[in-house]
């Protein structure tokens, strides 16, 4: 697998998103959430995600841009250990970050971890 995190992995459908805030199931490791939502059909990608950071708690947008841009970088890092776990699943993720500081990629990284062991115990469980 590829460390690599291209266009058709990113979620972008307006639809999809919505749908994924009514119906998703949600996994925190503070400061991130994730809210997921299994998909059907037989895609391509197995896994869409998005990034967000607040705008009540970053107010300016190189704050915002940073936290996604780690965001994204621990996920495209940590993804094979995820893609190993699923098989063949397709899901849909958004990881919002939640924090009022912004932090370093050392523990972004470390949480995102947390997060995937979290998800992919409560995926077993059902």
């Amino acid at each position: 697998m590829r460390y690599t995190f291209t266009k058709p992995e990113r979620l972008k459908n307006d639809k999809e998103i919505s749908r994924l805030f009514e119906e998703g199931k949600s996994i925190t490791v503070f400061p991130i959430r994730l809210i997921y939502l299994f998909r059907d059909g037989d895609k391509q990608e197995h896994i869409k995600a998005a990034f967000t950071a607040s705008k009540r708690n970053f107010k300016k947008a190189v704050d915002r841009n940073r936290i996604k841009r780690l965001l994204r970088e621990s996920y495209r890092l940590n993804k094979p250990q995820l893609y190993r776990s699923l098989d063949t699943k397709n899901y849909i993720f958004m990881f919002i970050y939640i924090g009022k500081e912004a932090v370093n990629m050392d523990t972004i990284n470390e949480k995102i971890r947390q997060l995937f062991d979290k998800f992919l115990s409560a995926e077993k469980q059902q």
